[in-house]
């Protein structure tokens, strides 16, 4: 049995989750924005209850294609207010439609969204080398300075902490534990 980060073994989920996706670097426009998304409705909640309903968000949220939720009028917002499948909070669903359009935005003026998140870490990953859960920071500097640009740039829910879970969530910082068997291979 390989030696996990020990987040990753409470649940089949999230075991998954950590040995196929969680830091590994992403540089997809609309995976990122999905990853962007995700967080946001995860604030204040548990990433495996988001990990539960992923499917369904992407059902809701137009497979996370920030053009056709960019488009989303109060019509939209309501019907996904009515989706059981996914967090019914109108601020976060309000949130997602307004993180459609900034992401738009930030696509026209960069080239891709990923070069714009990537830039903050000059292209390539933070890689850390922490021993134990306790080391690992709920936010750093440069989440901070990432959240300000993002919100001067019309994104909310874009918090530090959530922009750091972000950055590890797409592999731009390596926050696997030194001895977890990902942590050589991200």
């Amino acid at each position: 049995m390989p030696n996990r980060c020990p987040w990753a073994e409470a649940h089949p989920l999230l075991r998954e989750y950590h040995d196929t996706e969680w830091g590994l670097p992403l540089h997809d426009d609309r995976k990122l924005f999905e990853f962007l998304l995700l967080e946001g409705f995860q604030a204040g909640l548990s990433w495996l209850t988001i990990l539960k309903k992923r499917e369904n968000f992407r059902k809701a949220l137009e497979g996370f294609h920030p053009e056709c939720l960019a488009r989303w009028s109060e019509n939209e917002i309501a019907r996904a207010l009515t989706d059981r499948g996914i967090i019914r909070n109108r601020r976060k669903i309000e949130g997602a439609v307004k993180n459609a359009r900034a992401f738009l935005g930030v696509r026209e003026e960069f080239g891709s969204f990923s070069d714009y998140m990537w830039r903050f870490v000059e292209g390539k990953p933070v890689v850390n080398s922490w021993k134990v859960p306790s080391e690992v920071p709920a936010e750093t500097p440069l989440s901070r300075r990432m959240s300000r640009d993002l919100r001067q740039r019309g994104f909310c829910f874009v918090g530090p902490v959530v922009v750091y879970s972000h950055m590890q969530a797409v592999g731009m910082v390596n926050d696997h534990l030194v001895d977890c068997f990902r942590y050589g291979e991200v």
